[in-house]
């Protein structure tokens, strides 16, 4: 009798660990940091362009590049953890990551910039993989794990919130390298309570951290989405077929590697289970169709709609809103419907709302807007924390984060694709606004770098300019936002079938 019940007890007490939901606020802010980073990119991208004087290019690839790095080190820093301890590997990143956003602060050049947003996803790329994976081991109870990544995933919303409107408050007053700067006590927070409250996890039998399958990733996946970069950007050219069979292979490497080692890096049979595959796949594009309207909006609220920076993080909280509610009641709706409603509901609702704002014109009234940004939030709250849950429940717990960074791959994955195909519409029919006589070169490049040059024009063509620079830019915005909309309700359509008697675990 005694033996029979002993492994209830044990089990009982695992999922009943102690301190658990403190703990969980260290990883709360560990999402935060990464967060706000990425939002208030957007809004300081006019001062940047203003202080700095980027080219078009140079603008996407300071907001793209620190996707690409993260993109190709995620999985290599998901099995690292693995294999030397989940909170080791958090609280060093998350040092990391706070030293390396002075540098991105105090950049004085754009190619300054660029790099030290490559070095901020190196950092990065060690975080989100380990908050994910932590979360498995620390709550072992299926109904409380999706409350956590419910939590988990409200942090990441509403660190999309916080950023933009600390850093419009921060523009206001101080240079756009300010907006870096609140990553520090984020981060000093985070390692205090961190290190007190977060129990190491790692896999008992790992295997060797195999730094072949590492550089096959990384280079795979830089080269590929580079490809894709300049092929939206500048049509394909033999330097970017070249580069896009150089990224093939590595990727065809890697995934043969991990076929044939004993102890992989990370294991290919994960993506039998249709259920994460098809999770992923969801991540993956509905980030894609979502990035152009992230990337872009903060540029359209202030340089368009002349709102001033701390007015444009405001204009943008309905979607934090959304996706917080969406995100801490979404287990609950997947269990009492279904996983596959859930996820195919929310991203329909995106697609819908997206579709929303190909109707977006200078003149357009907040009431639209911000009605759309709530179903935004609200349909990808619904989705993004079920399909997390799924990617967590399908895996055992020693691969948690590999599987965490798989999901997490995704997610930057189609941002920087996102950016890069989306980007590249809006900045090609930019490009071709009808200027008046003597518009110089440099307005062409971005809208930042119109504005700027509208200073030194006589009113008249100042006003010319900025009126069909605005209207061009307003354009592609609308391109964009109807081809993330058919993505979204494609998306949408392939999950309803590849979630099909999808279910979330059940207590006991």
């Amino acid at each position: 009798m005694t033996s029979t019940l002993q492994p209830a007890r044990v089990a009982e007490a695992e999922e009943r660990r102690p301190g658990r939901w403190l703990a969980l606020s260290a990883l709360v802010l560990a999402v935060l940091l990464v967060a706000v980073d990425a939002t208030v990119l957007g809004l300081a991208t006019p001062y940047i362009s203003e202080d700095l004087n980027p080219s078009g290019t140079q603008l996407l690839w300071i907001g793209d590049v620190y996707s690409f790095v993260i993109a190709g080190l995620l999985v290599s820093m998901g099995s690292l953890g693995d294999r030397i301890g989940r909170k080791r590997i958090l609280l060093v990143g998350a040092t990391a990551f706070g030293a390396i956003s002075v540098l991105n602060a105090y950049a004085t050049t754009p190619g300054m910039l660029i790099a030290a947003r490559a070095l901020l996803g190196v950092a990065g790329a060690t975080l989100m993989p380990a908050t994910l994976a932590l979360i498995r081991n620390l709550f072992h109870d299926p109904r409380e794990r999706s409350l956590a990544v419910g939590i988990w995933g409200a942090a990441a919303s509403a660190g999309t919130a916080v950023g933009p409107i600390v850093g419009g408050f921060l523009l206001e007053h101080f240079w756009w390298g300010s907006v870096f700067l609140i990553n520090l006590p984020v981060m000093v927070v985070l390692v205090l309570v961190g290190s007190r409250t977060l129990p190491e996890s790692r896999n008992p039998a790992p295997g060797p951290w195999d730094l072949i399958s590492v550089v096959l990733s990384l280079v795979g996946m830089i080269a590929v989405v580079y490809a894709v970069k300049e092929a939206a950007t500048h049509g394909l050219t033999g330097v970017t077929a070249t580069t896009a069979l150089l990224g093939t292979a590595a990727l065809y490497g890697f995934v043969h590697r991990q076929l044939t080692m004993p102890k992989p890096l990370l294991d290919m049979r994960l993506f039998r289970n249709r259920g994460f595959s098809g999770a992923v796949l969801a991540d993956l594009l509905t980030v894609l169709g979502m990035s152009g309207l992230v990337f872009f909006l903060s540029q359209y609220l202030q340089l368009v709609q002349g709102r001033r920076p701390f007015e444009a993080g405001l204009a943008e909280l309905p979607a934090a809103v959304g996706a917080v509610a969406a995100g801490l009641v979404a287990g609950r709706a997947a269990r009492r419907h279904s996983v596959r409603a859930v996820v195919s509901g929310g991203l329909a609702a995106v697609g819908v709302a997206l579709a929303a704002l190909t109707t977006l014109a200078q003149s357009t009234g907040y009431p639209i807007l911000g009605a759309a940004l709530l179903v935004v939030g609200a349909g990808a709250g619904f989705s993004f924390t079920v399909t997390a849950d799924v990617i967590l429940s399908s895996v055992p717990k020693d691969q948690a984060g590999a599987a965490s960074a798989v999901s997490e791959t995704a997610y930057e994955l189609g941002a920087a694709l996102g950016i890069a195909l989306l980007g590249s519409i809006v900045t090609g029919v930019y490009r071709g606004f009808a200027a008046p006589p003597g518009t110089p070169a440099a307005a062409r490049e971005s809208l930042g770098a119109a504005v700027e040059a509208s200073t030194t024009l006589p009113a008249p063509t100042a006003t010319a300019m900025l009126t069909a620079a605005r209207d061009s830019f307003t354009q592609g915005l609308h391109l964009a936002s109807g081809a993330g909309a058919a993505v979204l309700l494609a998306t949408a359509v392939a999950a309803w079938f590849l979630l099909k008697n999808q279910k979330l675990e059940d207590a006991g």
